[in-house]
């Protein structure tokens, strides 16, 4: 079953030399510089490869990390800043607040930014993979676990090395724990759907279905008040989405919850339920309507118009005929006024994050390789630090357009 997701763009970051001239004073250091600088270029390069894969990118990520952490952790194993921690600059851009970077000299900060964009990664793939006509079950698979490892990557950035800056978070940017934990309850929703998606392909109990539904329009109302104090002007068209997809989830939910109601001959409140869904349906095709028309970060795109959407209006609106149909003929009970409380709780299909490890360090790291770095050479001006308006040219980023038939999706 085809899906859409909201998806914000890459961070994009200045080039980074790592040409420690006079401080790389041995060949192992040279070759240690060297090595980042390709698979550092090698990893952004993947980022907006359509046709990069899982297995690709956690090669060349780990390529990549297994050298940064030499900058980072102690040989030993112990918790002392490694000398060599502060020695580079890295400038990165927001996902949310456009093309001016920031910049620190840390490779922590360079750490979390190169894993922030990995966790985006697996969620565009995801993306990109679900959007397709007639997906199959291996790769309805494979989009529910990459959303789940985006989802993990994005809370273990959170929890081990965010916590680990020395210069304080900027509020409303990347790293602050708004916005970090919109995309990871946002991928575990998306994950969901994709379990939902499962759950009535196989017939199964309309009660699950509601369950589920029920829940993961739940996550995307926290994902929105989690987005709702941070400034409208970057995050009109995401809060728009997560609306959007509570409001969808919360008809499914009525929809099934219905199904449910009347297979116990409960057929008044079973129309209540029905009329209910009909009306976050009508929310859902408002808010469709404005996430088109909202200026800002994602992939342009009409979600009233795609299958997803249509298929549930139709499914509502028979459910809600047959009900009505079948009190009028059969079950003559009086439609409740309230729409009934939906006490939904799911006792399975619930997505947790995948827990991400970064790679061991390279065994290219050795006393030796570290002692071939002399910080006393190291330049004493600082002409390195950028300017605070320079601009970072963003990603060319996959054209990532709905099917024509399918687009955007929800379920």
């Amino acid at each position: 079953m085809t899906h859409w997701f909201h998806r914000n763009p890459l961070k994009a970051t200045a080039p980074v030399s790592f040409n420690f001239y006079g401080v790389a004073s041995t060949p192992a250091a040279s070759k240690i510089c060297s090595d980042l600088r390709t698979s550092r270029v090698r990893l952004l390069e993947l980022f907006t490869d359509s046709t990069c894969n899982p297995e690709m990118m956690k090669n060349a990520s780990d390529a990549y990390f297994s050298l940064l952490l030499g900058f980072i952790n102690a040989l030993d194993g112990g918790t002392q800043d490694n000398k060599l921690r502060y020695i580079q600059n890295f400038k990165w851009t927001d996902t949310l607040q456009g093309s001016v970077p920031s910049a620190q000299q840390d490779a922590v900060f360079e750490l979390i930014s190169m894993g922030f964009n990995l966790g985006l990664w697996y969620s565009k793939f995801a993306s990109r993979l679900a959007g397709k006509e007639d997906i199959t079950e291996t790769e309805a698979k494979e989009v529910h676990k990459s959303l789940k490892i985006a989802a993990g990557i994005f809370s273990h950035l959170k929890e081990t090395h965010i916590p680990k800056l020395i210069t304080p978070v900027e509020k409303g940017r990347d790293f602050e724990s708004r916005v970090i934990d919109a995309y990871i309850i946002q991928c575990q929703a998306e994950a969901q759907e994709v379990t939902i998606a499962r759950a009535i392909e196989l017939k199964h109990n309309p009660g699950l279905v509601a369950a589920l539904a029920y829940e993961t329009a739940n996550y995307y109302q926290r994902v929105d008040h989690t987005l709702s104090s941070l400034d409208p002007a970057y995050i009109a068209k995401w809060r728009s989405y997560t609306q959007l997809k509570m409001c969808f989830y919360m008809a499914y939910a009525f929809c099934y919850h219905g199904q449910t109601l009347l297979a116990s001959d409960k057929c008044g409140e079973a129309v209540r339920s029905l009329q209910e869904s009909e009306k976050f349906y009508g929310k859902a095709e408002a808010l469709c309507k404005e996430y088109g028309q909202t200026k800002g970060a994602g992939t342009t795109a009409k979600p009233s118009g795609h299958i997803f959407f249509r298929k549930l209006g139709t499914q509502v609106k028979n459910m809600l005929e047959k009900c009505q149909r079948e009190n009028g003929f059969i079950y003559f009970q009086k439609v409740p006024p309230e729409a009934p409380e939906l006490e939904l709780k799911a006792n399975y299909g619930l997505v947790q994050p995948v827990p991400f490890e970064l790679p061991a360090m390279s065994p290219q790291w050795t006393p030796e390789t570290q002692a071939g770095f002399d910080l006393t050479k190291r330049p004493k001006d600082d002409s390195a630090k950028p300017k605070k308006e320079e601009e970072v040219k963003p990603m060319k980023e996959p054209d990532i357009k709905p099917q024509k038939d399918s687009g955007c999706q929800i379920s």
